[in-house]
């Protein structure tokens, strides 16, 4: 009988990991999970594997009951010693098996054919990110690739709770761990400009490592914005420790469409011209979009936590029950 069994498909190529999880419980697939863990340089297969099942059971952040059985596509060192951490960890006999036969041996194929193929399209996926950057490196006419890209929006409602986002590529995509929200005060509500010279002021005010420094930053706004952060960025010159970023303004179009936005580069003002079509210009829509995302969110969780938020709250000496009386 299979009561409780989690299955571990798992592929290691080209120095990338593809572990692809199926959970099974009472003989039916309950939901599956594919994961691509860091892995340091040179790292064998079976430190993979250990590394990956001590930080997904033990580690305790998935509030998951490591189950009776687990099956294994590949056997490793180490194999019995973490029969036994398990069985001591959960307090009940837990084996990790992995020669298997009947439904058992269908499921682990099942783990292996969904883990090659998570294994091929994240490559690809990688493939095509590297494509889009060699693209928008030849039409920048940059000289060094590009490892940073930083993009810039502002959102509010009518001037309410304003919110700047900062979202960061590299050459692997978006690096989330990277973003960052700014709430912008002491402006006049609405004023946008004041808001990007005060996101990018914040930003850059301290000296910057080669790693935190983009090489290009993208301002999601037209001439206006795009000024303002030729001021800042100029102004905190020596606080770059090789050159300046390359500035781009992307100017929405009048029907706002995608491919008809207008790309300014930074104190030339020259118009960057990229057809609609092209992987390089997909590149810009992608992070201007994420940092459009990100913003609204900031926005919103702002401005909603100001609507639960009671005027009275501000009244020194008044405390939670006289609000409560005062309101009744």
């Amino acid at each position: 009988d299979i009561e409780q069994l989690d299955i571990v498909g798992f592929v290691y190529e080209h120095g990338v990991a593809s572990i692809h999880l199926l959970f099974v419980r009472q003989g039916r697939i309950l939901g599956s999970r594919n994961y691509f863990p860091k892995i340091p340089k040179n790292s064998s297969k079976d430190e993979v594997l250990s590394s990956f099942l001590t930080q997904f059971y033990l580690s305790g952040q998935n509030g998951r009951a490591i189950p009776k059985e687990i099956i294994l596509s590949d056997d490793f060192a180490e194999r019995a010693v973490f029969t036994e951490l398990f069985s001591d960890y959960c307090g009940y006999k837990c084996q990790l098996r992995i020669d298997v036969r009947g439904q058992r041996s269908q499921f682990i194929k099942l783990a292996m054919t969904n883990a090659h193929i998570a294994l091929t399209t994240h490559l690809n996926q990688k493939n095509n990110i590297l494509q889009r950057y060699l693209l928008l490196e030849d039409k920048l006419e940059l000289t060094a690739p590009i490892k940073r890209m930083e993009c810039y929006d502002i959102s509010h409602m009518m001037g309410e709770k304003t919110v700047a986002s900062c979202v960061v590529f590299n050459r692997n995509g978006a690096n989330k761990a990277a973003y960052r929200r700014f709430n912008i005060s002491g402006i006049t509500p609405g004023d946008d400009y004041a808001a990007m010279a005060q996101v990018l002021s914040r930003r850059f005010n301290t000296p910057q490592t080669l790693e935190n420094t983009p090489d290009v930053i993208f301002i999601d706004g037209g001439l206006g914005q795009l000024s303002q952060a030729e001021n800042i960025i100029s102004s905190v010159e020596k606080n770059f420790p090789d050159k300046l970023p390359l500035l781009i303004g992307i100017a929405k179009g009048v029907t706002r469409k995608a491919g008809l936005e207008t790309l300014i580069i930074g104190y030339s003002h020259d118009i960057l011209e990229i057809p609609e079509d092209s992987p390089a210009l997909h590149l810009i829509q992608q992070i201007r979009d994420e940092s459009h995302r990100f913003a609204i969110m900031g926005h919103r969780q702002q401005r909603d936590k100001k609507r639960r938020t009671s005027s009275l709250e501000g009244i020194a000496g008044v405390g939670a029950k006289r609000r409560q009386l005062l309101l009744n």
